[in-house]
């Protein structure tokens, strides 16, 4: 029975190594995928990259983007094994039940990749409602520079400043966020600078 499976971490836990990987694992067995990532995610446009240097080339979504249909096309083509999707918080609720269709009405697995939380410790709507209605949840591991594991995305200026404000959805890697265990994020929220490691 194939499955919806949510796949979440802070930053800098490998969920692009970790789906690359699976991409890799099914495709070495001669099966077929689909890679999806957020066109919103300007920095790899039309790549699923991961900062070790793996890389794939990928389908782009929009919150417009009727990613049952799209599937659906394409297993009708060429039987799709596998779908897998990196940047999973930038779902649309409804994107999230049309994953959930892929897995149900045309029984192929969805592997989706992402963070659960924002840089205020909000949850994202894709993040949201793939934790509600994934049938798998599976927790990365990332560090925080103290040693504890990683739960938080703080968003950082030009500085290395903690960002308190601002839209939830700003591209950007190490050089606009550092992965903090709750602790110092929260006392970084605070103004404690030395939190941010």
């Amino acid at each position: 029975m194939a499955k919806l499976y949510f796949y979440y971490s802070s930053m800098n836990a490998g969920k692009s190594t970790t789906m690359l990987q699976a991409d890799f694992n099914y495709r070495e067995r001669g099966m077929h995928t689909m890679l999806w990532s957020a066109e919103i995610d300007t920095r790899s446009a039309g790549k699923v990259q991961s900062r070790i240097g793996l890389e794939a080339d990928a389908n782009l979504y929009t919150p417009e983007t009727d990613l049952f249909a799209r599937v659906g096309e394409e297993h009708s083509e060429q039987k799709l094994d596998c779908v897998l999707l990196d940047e999973a918080q930038f779902l649309t609720k409804d994107q999230v039940w049309q994953l959930a269709r892929v897995s149900d009405e045309l029984h192929i697995p969805v592997l989706c990749y992402g963070l659960r939380t924002d840089f205020q410790g909000e949850l994202f709507p894709g993040a949201a409602t793939l934790l509600g209605v994934a049938d798998a949840l599976v927790e990365l591991k990332a560090v925080c520079w103290c040693g504890r594991k990683a739960t938080m995305n703080l968003r950082v200026d030009g500085m290395g400043r903690p960002v308190v404000e601002g839209e939830q959805t700003e591209i950007g890697g190490n050089d606009r966020y550092v992965a903090l265990c709750r602790m110092h994020f929260s006392a970084a929220l605070a103004g404690d600078l030395d939190a941010v490691g």
